[in-house]
């Protein structure tokens, strides 16, 4: 889960970062004129891959005993109906 989560978050970030970085050097040195919603937008976008990348790490996490897969996607199925499961009992008043 841990490994997941790292690329799934840590690679998107680091693009958001040098996305940001890259147009400040392009305008900056008047390689070109790239407007401030452009980069925010941009960046914006790679920051928030990296959310859904958390989720992902944490949504593809194997509970049982053995290690999972390298990128989980058996686990997500399984972790999404269990916690659709949880709500329902939340909304419910059963608890848990």
């Amino acid at each position: 889960m841990a490994r997941r989560i790292a690329l799934a978050t840590g690679l998107p970030s680091l693009l958001g970062m040098t996305v940001f970085v890259a147009s400040y050097l392009l305008v900056s040195r008047h390689i070109l004129d790239i407007p401030p919603s452009a980069t925010l937008l941009a960046s914006g976008s790679c920051f928030l891959l990296g959310v859904l990348g958390l989720s992902y790490g944490v949504l593809s996490a194997s509970w049982e005993e053995g290690p999972g897969s390298l990128l989980g996607t058996e686990q997500i199925g399984l972790n999404i109906g269990r916690l659709k499961a949880s709500l329902r009992a939340l909304r419910q008043g059963t608890g848990p």
